[in-house]
């Protein structure tokens, strides 16, 4: 039987309370939700962070929860910086200042008696009290940035991220959430001249990968409220985390930047710390009869194993799986605000799906016998989070996908209990590709435990009428298309519920019967799925045509069968890199100054010289000589002989791409997953 009250997270040891610097209030609630390659040059810098990272944000906050103390104007354990900054609001406006030896950061939303200087050789941070003179020789060049996103040091120099434009996509709270439009990456590394060859060559390979941070999609951030936490758990806190600043307030999981921050927190630059979520955030208005409702839905993606879609399947050996979102749709109407939790997540079981230039690569199981203790753990860890668990999984009960689920199912029968529930629905033996409607088979499996632990409520003067108590996990394979069309039917269903509780529907009443709000509805859910799925496969989510409208349209089939061969190529020929570059701006792993430059020991044989490109145009090429030689095979008979030989070539070259696929794919080179 699952125990949900082991003391630490997910069940490992509790480490030194000395390290722990963020997130003093993780523990604070007991409300339910939220209780809390070194194979390829030239990455032989490549350390894992554990090993090496002193002050990592992550390894400060995954272990250990503790009750914090309090949080008065006696708190011995708020030092005087805190308490300075405790009541000034972050910067939300910056002049840069690129001088040739410094970058100088000056606040213009407000009156500031310091600027913030980086150095352009090292990256190293100071305050400084007045700006350089400009002369006719120094003349800078100036422009305006939103927020520091954090800094990333690599074998010699740091990169500093800036937000160059931003787009205001609504509220949370009362207070304004802004999208990330543009990054800007400011090079700190003038001391790069004075290196060494090799380092230089190592650095370059390393930096072009943080041109992936330019390109990162939903990145959402605010000023003002911490959305890194759900409106239950920041209502359950009320006025306690206010004293400290917005980045230690932050539920670390949640928080994208949370390793680039610790250059920044180093040198208490509480000020500049604009904690950063990646996830997806929607919104409209609409009005039913003469009430104005506003339906709001936020995602916010764990970072604990993020990734792309084959390279992050599963879960690791501490149970957090990949593709882990939590999405909290909020209603907001006659004064009364309801709040509702989903979430979705790999299998978590120790399983890859390798890309090996098939359409559909096998699933792989890794050490099947530690299969129920990483579920126990992930359900622990949920647990504690959320209170009650419901798990819904989608996968297909036969095939490939069905003895992967037959794992899962076996892993949670020793785990299911009163609070742990699990139910499976093959999703399309039961609905097909066209028949969504027949989710309402699985409602009427679920509806009950809905009811049970119901959403968080509050009512005009802002106090706690309901809270949830429990949340629906649900996964398929991807978390993408299944998923997503099964918790939009789920979040229509409980903002009926939420409708009729509050008295805007009567008790027959529901969303289809308005055609513009069932239409906004749609839409609403119809883009957080293909934000998610963007971020995680590289395309739009299936089955969008269904969300977004109802029912299934030629239109819609014919762009799945688009976005499926865009996934096949992006997963097969992009993802490799792309996955890179994720594990580096996370600090997954980092770059050790103090790691001895000698190249590893390169590949050998055929991988040395596999290349998907180079195969196609010898098989291209040889299919055209073939063609050729065999036209003018009637007049010379030499020609048959040279229209097999390339003929063979191709299809010897055919043969060994397929044989050896994985070699010819794009893979990751700093990480080789084995879990």
């Amino acid at each position: 039987m699952l125990s949900i009250a082991w003391p630490c997270f997910a069940g490992r040891p509790p480490r030194d309370p000395r390290t722990l610097r963020s997130l003093d209030l993780v523990p604070l609630l007991s409300s339910p939700i939220y209780t809390p390659l070194f194979a390829s040059p030239p990455f032989a810098a490549l350390l894992h962070r554990p090993l090496l990272l002193r002050l990592s944000l992550r390894r400060r906050l995954r272990g250990l929860h503790r009750t914090p103390p309090p949080l008065d104007k006696e708190n011995p354990n708020m030092d005087e910086t805190e308490k300075s900054h405790s009541e000034i609001k972050l910067y939300s406006r910056l002049r840069l200042w690129e001088f040739p030896d410094n970058y100088i950061f000056e606040p213009v939303d407000t009156v500031a008696d310091s600027y913030l200087a980086v150095s352009r050789a090292d990256g190293s941070m100071n305050l400084i009290g007045e700006l350089p003179q400009c002369g006719p020789v120094q003349s800078p060049n100036v422009c305006t940035v939103f927020g520091i996103i954090g800094m990333l040091k690599l074998l010699v120099g740091s990169y500093l991220l800036v937000i160059t434009e931003r787009e205001c996509v609504g509220s949370y709270l009362g207070h304004p959430i802004f999208r990330v439009s543009t990054l800007r990456i400011l090079p700190c590394n003038h001391s790069l001249s004075n290196s060494p060859a090799e380092q230089k060559k190592t650095e370059a390979e390393f930096s072009v990968l943080l041109n992936a941070a330019e390109r990162t999609s939903g990145l959402f951030f605010s000023y003002d409220v911490n959305l890194t936490l759900c409106m239950q758990r920041l209502h359950d806190m009320g006025s306690e985390s206010k004293p400290l600043p917005l980045w230690r307030q932050a539920e670390p999981r949640f928080l994208w930047n949370n390793y680039m921050l610790e250059p920044l927190i180093d040198n208490n630059l509480n000020q500049y710390l604009l904690p950063i979520v990646q996830g997806s955030y929607q919104h409209f208005q609409a009005a039913i009869g003469t009430n104005i409702v506003d339906v709001t839905l936020i995602s916010r993606r764990c970072t604990r194993r993020t990734g792309t879609r084959m390279w992050r399947r599963g879960a690791d050996r501490d149970g957090y799986v990949a593709n882990f979102v939590e999405t909290e749709q909020i209603l907001q109407a006659n004064g009364l605000t309801a709040s509702f939790i989903q979430v979705r997540g790999s299998i978590p079981l120790l399983w890859e799906q390798i890309v090996d230039l098939s359409y559909k690569p096998s699933f792989d199981l890794v050490k099947p016998e530690e299969a129920p203790r990483v579920a126990e753990l992930h359900f622990l860890d949920l647990g504690k989070k959320y209170g009650s668990v419901l798990a819904i999984d989608l996968v297909n009960k036969h095939g490939s996908e069905g003895r992967l689920s037959e794992r899962f199912a076996n892993a949670m029968q020793p785990i299911v209990s009163e609070d742990i529930r699990y139910v499976h629905f093959d999703f399309h033996r039961i609905c097909g590709h066209i028949h969504f409607e027949r989710l309402s088979l699985l409602y009427d499996q679920i509806g009950d435990y809905l009811k049970k632990h119901g959403y968080f409520l509050l009512n005009e003067k802002g106090e706690k009428v309901e809270e949830q108590t429990g949340v629906v996990r649900t996964n398929c394979i991807d978390c993408l298309d299944r998923t997503n069309v099964t918790q939009s039917m789920i979040g229509r269903k409980m903002l009926e519920s939420q409708l009729k509780r509050i008295g805007i529907f009567g008790a027959d009443e529901t969303i289809s019967a308005y055609p513009f709000f069932d239409a906004s509805f749609k839409i609403l859910w119809a883009n957080h799925g293909d934000d998610i799925s963007i971020q995680y496969s590289g395309t739009p989510a299936l089955k969008g045509d269904f969300v977004r409208h109802g029912k299934r349209t030629v239109q819609g089939i014919v762009k799945d069968g688009w976005n499926a061969l865009a996934r096949y190529y992006l997963n097969n020929f992009v993802d490799g890199t792309k996955q890179d570059a994720i594990d580096l701006l996370q600090g997954h792993y980092i770059v050790s100054l103090s790691r001895d430059m000698t190249p590893t020991t390169k590949a050998a044989g055929l991988e040395t010289y596999a290349s998907f490109r180079l195969a196609f145009a010898l098989v291209l090429a040889g299919f055209m000589f073939a063609m050729m030689s065999l036209r003018q095979a009637r007049n010379d008979a030499r020609h048959l002989l040279l229209s097999l030989f390339w003929a063979g070539l191709s299809l010897g070259v055919t043969a060994l791409v397929r044989a050896n696929g994985r070699m010819f794919t794009n893979r990751p080179r700093l990480f080789r997953s084995r879990h």
